[in-house]
């Protein structure tokens, strides 16, 4: 795999090894950096038997089926970030006790020819109507209910979403 490093950040030289994504070591200087997982947050909303997909209005896999949610902040816990990120993206005040943890996927997010390797938290949260509206318009595209029995999990982006959706929601 090719580095996103074209040199080592401490001394400059190109003698180095990025073993996995992972591990980059400087054989110069002696510089080690763990390229390690992001959090991020997902949520599943259901209303009756349909679950909310965000269409993806950035990249990556701008155009593709996505959940609302995003990357864990410093210093916030996982369901901090599913209040806050549905609040700027949905415009929905949500408290923790409104979540029900689902499990953890890992996934891989290429931003800007980065390969980030993120460990995704999913959540769902059952609404009460299927009114929902985009408040984060620079980041959704829309907003789509889809039954249960007819989500394709092939215009789903990322591949952590497509593994939960298929083995916790289809039937």
């Amino acid at each position: 795999m090719k580095s996103f490093f074209n040199y080592c950040p401490n001394c400059k030289s190109t003698n180095f090894t990025f073993e996995n994504n992972f591990r980059f070591h400087c054989l110069a200087c002696d510089f080690t950096y763990y390229h390690n997982i992001a959090a991020a947050v997902a949520v599943v909303f259901t209303y009756e038997d349909k679950i909310l997909f965000t269409v993806r209005n950035v990249d990556p896999d701008k155009g593709k089926l996505d959940l609302p949610g995003g990357f864990v902040d410093p210093n916030e816990t996982a369901e901090e970030t599913v209040c806050r990120e549905i609040k700027e993206e949905l415009g929905l005040d949500l408290l923790p006790k409104d979540l029900k943890y689902i499990t953890t996927s890992p996934n891989n997010y290429l931003y800007k020819n980065v390969p980030y390797r993120t460990m995704d938290v999913f959540y769902e949260c059952n609404l009460q109507t299927d009114i929902v509206s985009v408040a984060a318009k620079d980041e959704i595209q829309e907003l789509l209910w889809v039954k249960r029995s007819e989500i394709d999990l092939e215009k789903i982006g990322f591949t952590s979403i497509r593994k939960v959706i298929g083995a916790y929601y289809c039937n």
